[in-house]
């Protein structure tokens, strides 16, 4: 049993072996140099001096040929063609070759045991070529987003420039003054949103209705590039509004509806003796007379009350370019609010009653809430409403 469980362990290893030496070199055929590298690093890393991992060596040696190779014919051309924005992938390439380098070299020496010598890998020092496609690279950038800063009026373009300054402060930090030039550029890229609420309703709403659906703070739903207003802040231009409508607010009557309902239950009441249909006792096997419950029925009579008065709100949201001054989308809104207390008077035995009425009895008659207290009620689903809808529509700025 053991020598067979060995021998499927020897089995799989080997299957598993086999299957990554012919990924790696799949890897190389195909030119994806930096993959066979990784598989063959990894491999050798668990034991480079194993006989059966001198595959890894050999595909390890070429890879890392070919790929050097590779990345310096590209960044020649790159640099033969001479257009500046090619300076990132020259710089991303060279770090590219620094960095494969020193995946390599914990490794070294790496033998070839049926030749007796150790791998060759040729490592070059490109320091200075980084640092010198650095400062191009950086120079490069930060004239770019100065011009686009300067000379544009496309918030795409100002996005497009705070993103080249925050790539050039992660890769040269206090470069100059990247630091203001991407507050700028962010303003600049931002779109500033006034929010409004407008009631056509003829009915009064509450103050604080309008404070709590105005107060976007309270949606989390600025972001990166949108951010929403519900005062006009001086020196702030606005590209878009929105603009929250109240069309209808419609009131019902305070209702009181009355239910009378009879309610009965047999209840035990005493004893009596058991009588068979003779009019004789009926006694036990000792001679006793057998004892009974004597049953009654107990009624009452519960009046279920029930108030009830609700509010519906009616309105659109719409979205208006406000550097256009254009209709861009709108989008019903329609909120509604209940109000229903319910509680219970009896005559009679209450004993008759099930837990449901029993419970009812326990509640009385509550002042019904004000026009403006259930206008204001409607307010957390009117913002559910509001955040769905404003979240899910962003793609109009």
């Amino acid at each position: 049993m053991i020598k067979k469980l060995l021998l499927f362990t020897l089995s799989i290893t080997t299957m598993v072996s086999c299957s990554s030496i012919k990924k790696t070199q799949e890897a190389l055929n195909y030119g994806n140099y930096d993959q066979a590298i990784q598989i063959a690093v990894k491999e050798l890393r668990e034991n480079k001096t194993k006989k059966s991992n001198q595959d890894y060596i050999l595909m390890l040696e070429e890879a890392f040929e070919k790929a050097t190779l590779k990345d310096i014919e590209n960044i020649t051309f790159l640099k033969k063609d001479g257009n500046p924005a090619n300076f990132e992938t020259i710089y991303n390439t060279y770090l590219n070759l620094k960095k494969r380098q020193e995946l390599i070299k914990p490794l070294l020496p790496l033998p070839i045991l049926n030749k007796g010598k150790n791998a060759k890998f040729s490592f070059t020092d490109y320091t200075n070529e980084i640092l010198a496609t650095k400062t191009k690279l950086s120079d490069y950038l930060y004239a770019n987003a100065k011009n686009l800063l300067k000379s544009s009026s496309n918030k795409e373009d100002y996005r497009s420039a705070f993103d080249d300054l925050n790539y050039l402060d992660k890769i040269n930090p206090n470069f100059k003054d990247v630091r203001n030039l991407i507050e700028e550029a962010h303003f600049k890229g931002t779109n500033f949103v006034y929010v409004s609420l407008q009631n056509k309703s003829n009915k009064v709403i509450p103050m604080r209705l309008e404070e709590d659906l105005l107060n976007f703070d309270t949606y989390k739903l600025n972001d990166l590039w949108t951010v929403y207003h519900n005062i006009k802040q001086t020196r702030t231009v606005y590209d878009f509004e929105i603009e929250i409508s109240f069309r209808e607010i419609n009131i019902s009557p305070e209702q009181v509806k009355e239910k009378q309902v009879v309610k009965e239950k047999q209840v035990v009441d005493g004893w009596k003796y058991l009588i068979d249909k003779n009019g004789n006792t009926v006694k036990d096997s000792l001679g006793k007379a057998i004892k009974v419950d004597k049953y009654k029925t107990i009624v009452c009579k519960v009046e279920e009350i029930t108030q009830f008065k609700s509010v519906q709100i009616v309105g659109q949201i719409k979205y208006i370019d406000l550097i256009t001054n254009q209709l861009i989308k709108n989008f019903p809104l329609s909120s509604e609010f209940i109000f229903e207390h319910k509680y219970a008077t009896y005559s009679g035995d209450k004993n008759a009653l099930e837990k449901e009425y029993l419970n009812l009895l326990s509640y009385k008659f509550i002042p019904f809430p004000s026009n403006e207290q259930m206008i204001y009620d409607t307010s957390e689903d009117l913002k559910n409403k509001i955040k769905s809808i404003v979240s899910q529509n962003k793609i109009y700025y």
